[in-house]
């Protein structure tokens, strides 16, 4: 894991100006700082996330590598850290178990590259030596409290798995420059008056910019105006953005493809919340697994995403419908984006009651995005429908590193 750099990195989303009361009663204006959440509880879980991100900040490498350890078992599907049966699965079977636990799991368990695991396995003595590291490792992950006396993730645990997995994302977008101020892109009656662009059916004739137009068809050398003449302006909208996340959190997706589709949803929650928009999130499997309001919570976010386990088929048809009910009623932009790998595999007529639920959703103002990793020709043909049907844009990924990258740029393009 590259590490050069967290510390300056780490950091969260601002939030708006608030009012503070002084000891007199009195109220000012408190500058823009740092993200404030608002949490219940005592103050023992509060001290203990600084005093996580302290260490991750600090790029301490065991914190940072208990944080990485833990990310990939939930993104492997891994319920719980067991010794003994860890040992037996690499000994017996280590192809079945590199495919169980990950080579990046095996490497921060033992201790020892998976290719050297490999080669040595059958090896008694460096048998005995990979199964004590393989307890002391998990011991020192319970003595941290990083895991339960059952060897179950705790809620410590889920939260340095958050914050290295947050601060890995970081490292990796912001020297690339994809955290940069957001051009608010989506026209609006009612906003600023900012350029101008060809009449298309639709427009309203009071948008039409007279002046623009009757340059356009002087220079064009027409005696009158025609319908190519015609100028509108463009006006941006002041409205703010409602975006939902829905992962795919079917079996395929198990492993790296996860672990990247979550950190992908990272850096929007993150580049959403300093821009003022809220973000939701909807994990989809055979049902909806976890989901979350639109808001500006990052942290609440953070820890929701990172717990995202992949199982079971998918079903795309209820998670627009379901995201359709998340948003508000209220004039703002709503817009959906669906990240998967297959085929809805659940309904009578999956297809088809898909593409009918995300033309119910377009009916009611909201816009639907799909990125496809991977699909087969009949799932890019269906993904294509989704994305025309929904009024939004379709993004083929061929290269999992890129997830992050086109599901910004699909934000970028609200």
């Amino acid at each position: 894991m590259r590490t050069q750099g967290l510390q300056k990195k780490v950091r969260f989303p601002e939030s708006s100006e608030t009012l503070e009361t002084d000891k007199s009663g009195k109220k000012g204006k408190v500058s823009q700082g740092e993200f404030a959440e608002e949490l219940s509880g005592n103050l023992n879980s509060q001290n203990q996330e600084e005093k996580l991100m302290h260490s991750v900040m600090e790029n301490d490498k065991d914190t940072i590598d208990s944080g990485k350890l833990l990310a990939d078992s939930i993104n492997q599907g891994l319920g719980s850290f067991m010794p003994d049966m860890m040992f037996d699965k690499i000994t017996q079977n280590y192809t079945m178990a590199k495919q169980l636990f990950g080579e990046t799991m095996i490497r921060q368990v033992s201790g020892y590259d998976p290719e050297y695991v490999q080669r040595n396995i059958k090896i008694p003595e460096f048998q005995r030596e990979l199964e004590r590291k393989i307890r002391d490792r998990i011991d020192t992950l319970k003595k941290e409290g990083y895991l339960d006396k059952d060897g179950l993730l705790s809620d410590k645990g889920l939260e340095v798995a958050a914050l290295v997995t947050y601060a890995e994302e970081l490292d990796k977008l912001e020297p690339k420059g994809f955290f940069g101020d957001k051009k608010q892109k989506k026209k609006s009656h009612y906003g600023i008056t900012e350029e101008y662009r060809d009449y298309k059916k639709g427009d309203r004739y009071k948008d039409i910019a007279i002046r623009k137009t009757i340059k356009t068809a002087i220079r064009r050398g027409h005696d009158k105006v025609v319908k190519e003449d015609l100028k509108v302006f463009q006006r941006e909208s002041k409205a703010h953005i409602y975006i939902i996340y829905a992962i795919d959190a079917s079996g395929s997706m198990k492993g790296e493809k996860i672990s990247l589709s979550k950190k992908a949803g990272i850096a929007l929650a993150y580049k959403a919340i300093n821009e003022k928009d809220k973000v939701g999130l909807i994990a989809f499997g055979t049902d909806i697994k976890e989901k979350v309001e639109p808001t500006n919570d990052f942290m609440h976010l953070l820890r929701k995403i990172t717990s995202i386990r992949a199982s079971a088929e998918t079903n795309i048809k209820e998670t627009v419908k379901e995201a359709s009910s998340m948003f508000p009623q209220t004039e703002v932009t709503k817009h959906l984006i669906i990240l998967t790998d297959a085929l809805p595999t659940t309904g009578k007529d999956p297809q088809k009651e898909v593409l009918d639920e995300i033309a119910n959703a377009k009916n009611f103002g909201i816009t639907v995005s799909v990125v496809g990793i991977n699909l087969d020709s009949k799932g890019e043909k269906l993904a294509e429908k989704m994305a025309e049907i929904g009024g939004g844009r379709l993004y083929v990924v061929k290269d999992i590193e890129e997830i992050d990258r086109v599901v910004l740029e699909d934000y970028y393009s609200l």
